[in-house]
C-alpha cells in the first residue's frame, strides 16, 4: 500500500504529509485522496499555519500551495529551508500558474511540482498520488 513509511516497533507507520492549502474544496478532497492512499495528513489553511505544524510535526513531506494568506508559500518555502529543523523536509509545490516560477523555486528548496486541477485528484501515473511517490523516493 502507498503512503506506508518504515517499520517502527514492528508496525508500519503511515507516511505523515502536510497539506498547507487555502482552498475549502482541494484541501478536504486532497486530503481524502491522500488518506484513502494510506498517507497520515495534517492540514494547514495558510502559511503561517503551516509553518507552525511543520515544525511541530516534522511531516515527511510538504505540499504547499504558492498562493497562501498571512505568508505565501514562496516565504514559507524559505522559512521551512532556512529552518535546522525543517531544512530536510521536502516540500512539493502546488500550483494553478504556469511553471513559470519553478527554476527560483527550486533554487529556494521546493523538492517538485504538481499542477493543481482535478487530475490531481484521479488516479494513476499523473495523480498527485503518484507524484508524492516520486518525491519521497529522490
Amino acid at each position: 500500500m502507498t503512503g506506508m513509511g518504515l517499520p517502527e516497533g514492528g508496525k508500519t507507520v503511515p507516511v505523515k504529509v502536510l497539506l498547507v492549502e487555502d482552498s475549502k474544496f482541494l484541501r478536504v478532497s486532497t486530503e481524502r485522496v491522500l488518506t484513502g492512499a494510506g498517507y497520515q495528513v495534517m492540514c494547514a489553511n495558510d502559511g503561517e499555519e503551516g509553518l507552525r505544524l511543520a515544525r511541530q510535526h516534522a511531516p515527511e513531506l510538504i505540499l504547499l500551495d504558492i498562493m497562501l494568506p498571512k505568508i505565501t508559500g514562496p516565504d514559507v518555502l524559505k522559512a521551512l529551508k532556512n529552518d535546522p529543523a525543517t531544512a530536510g523536509i521536502p516540500v512539493m509545490m502546488l500550483t494553478s500558474l504556469s511553471q513559470l516560477n519553478a527554476k527560483a523555486l527550486e533554487r529556494d528548496g521546493a523538492a517538485g511540482f504538481f499542477e493543481k486541477s482535478e487530475v490531481m485528484l484521479g488516479g494513476g501515473p499523473n495523480s498527485l498520488v503518484a507524484a508524492i511517490e516520486k518525491t519521497l523516493k529522490k
